[in-house]
């Protein structure tokens, strides 16, 4: 497996945390130094290790917020 690099450029939210300190975010994160991207997971404490995550382009993290805007919660 070829190793991959990240940074995470910006932190917006933390949507949770863990008994194990493990905590679901809202960052910006550039992956193998490309443009940042808006990113939801769960990283370790020191994020050093991350879970499965999903990441959106700006107008994909607009049209999601305009989504959930709608939605009676």
């Amino acid at each position: 497996m070829s190793e991959f690099k990240f940074e995470i450029t910006e932190h917006f939210a933390q949507l949770n945390v863990s008994p194990k300190g493990w905590s679901k975010e809202l960052t910006r994160v550039s992956w193998n130094e490309r443009e940042p991207k808006f990113d939801i997971r769960e990283w370790s404490p020191d994020y050093t290790k991350m879970g499965k995550g999903i990441t959106f382009s700006e107008e994909e993290l607009r049209i999601l917020r305009d989504a959930l805007n709608q939605m009676d919660l």
